[in-house]
Order: structure tokens, then C-alpha cells, then sequence
């Protein structure tokens, strides 16, 4: 019989150990989903071992199936949350037919997560523009390099294309592929959920209807 790997429920001694932990009840005083959002990533910056602000973004396809895979956030404001990719990949096509996403932040380490749900919008040319002009070079080499989402045969032919667009742009600054953009998630709906011992969580959510500004706070039952 092969042993499970899936770890046992916490006992209560594990349970004590972290019961000081999320133990502050001013978070449901707030009335800025935004900024305690904020709060929550810079803590996630000084404890997570890599990527803090790496989120699961969830879409459907055209038929409505769900499809679900990790990028990275890399700004957010008022406006929602923003990230980057190639529009002709498969997350780029299920944006253009279906402008509405979830995503998802877990922080193991602080034992939170934060669930986001809206619907979605391209930023503007100037926004692409300049987030495209941090990147290092070579990133933006590869930009252009991958047909993201298609059939690559080998990795030696991936390789070639690198090569090939190196050279191209030897000398030169290189330029966003009108094909790359960024997408903000205009939040309707953000959910805050920290650990508490035996399963008794603590969920706070924030709601809003769609072109409002203002939240709607509720606390929720584990």
C-alpha cells in the first residue's frame, strides 16, 4: 500500500501553538478593502519565501469551462488589480470573450488569503508601455519569442527564436509586441480569510456593485 503524503489534521497542541495568530479583531472595522489588502501584501513581502504577489487567476473559456493558472500582480490601486501577459494566449482569448475573472492570493506562510472577483479591462497603451520598459531585456526578447499557449516542438526550436530575435535587436531598444498587454480586475467583490484554530476562520468580505465606490462590509461564518 503506498503511504499517504497528504498531512494529518492539526492536533490541539498545533492548534494552541497558532492561536495568537490573526487573533486581531480591528480588521473588521475596516472600511477599505483596498488599503488592508495592501497591509496584508506588505506582510506577505516580509514572510513568503518567493513571490508574495504571485495570485491564481481563474477564467472560463468559450464553452464555460474554468481554467486557472498562477501570474503575478504587479500594481494595485483604487482601480483594482493589475497583470500582465500576452493577449493571444489562452487567458488572453478567454478575457477578450469573457471580461470577468477571480483570482486568488494564498499566503501560506501567515496562513491568510484574499479572493477577488470583478470584471476585467485592458490598461491603457501608456500603462503597457511602461511596465513593459522595466522589464530586463531579455524578457522583453522573449515577448516576442513565444506564441504563448501554442504547440512548440522542442525546446532547441524555442532556442532558435531566441537567437533569432536577439540578434534583431542587437543594438536597438526592444519594443512591446502590440500582441502583449496588461488586464486590471475591477473588483466587485474581495474576500479576506485568515487561520484560526479548529476551523473557526475568520472571513471578512467586501462588496460592491459594479461602477460604485463604495464597500459594503459583511462578516461571514467559517
Amino acid at each position: 500500500m503506498t503511504q499517504s503524503v497528504i498531512p494529518p489534521s492539526p492536533s490541539r497542541e498545533d492548534y494552541a501553538a497558532q492561536l495568537a495568530a490573526n487573533a486581531d479583531e480591528t480588521i473588521f472595522q475596516r472600511d477599505d478593502p483596498i488599503a488592508l489588502f495592501v497591509e496584508w501584501l506588505d506582510a506577505a513581502r516580509a514572510s513568503e519565501p518567493n513571490d508574495p504577489n504571485a495570485m491564481a487567476l481563474a477564467t472560463v473559456d468559450a464553452e464555460g469551462n474554468p481554467d486557472a493558472r498562477m501570474v503575478l500582480l504587479k500594481d494595485v490601486d483604487a482601480r483594482g488589480f493589475t497583470f500582465y501577459s500576452n493577449q493571444e494566449s489562452a487567458k488572453g482569448e478567454q478575457l477578450w470573450a469573457n471580461p470577468s475573472a477571480a483570482l486568488l492570493f494564498h499566503w501560506k506562510s501567515l496562513r491568510r488569503q484574499v479572493r477577488v472577483r470583478g470584471s476585467v479591462e485592458p490598461v491603457s497603451v501608456e500603462e503597457a508601455d511602461a511596465y513593459f520598459a522595466s522589464r530586463a531585456r531579455e524578457s522583453r526578447i522573449g515577448a516576442w519569442v513565444s506564441d504563448q499557449s501554442r504547440p512548440l516542438a522542442d525546446r532547441a526550436t524555442l532556442e532558435a527564436r531566441v537567437a533569432d530575435q536577439t540578434a534583431r535587436f542587437d543594438g536597438h531598444e526592444v519594443p512591446r509586441p502590440d500582441r502583449w498587454t496588461g488586464w486590471r480586475v475591477n473588483p466587485v467583490q474581495i474576500e479576506f480569510w485568515r487561520d484560526r484554530p479548529f476551523r473557526l476562520h475568520d472571513r471578512l468580505r467586501f462588496d460592491r456593485t459594479a461602477g460604485e465606490s463604495d464597500w459594503r462590509r459583511l462578516r461571514l461564518w467559517p
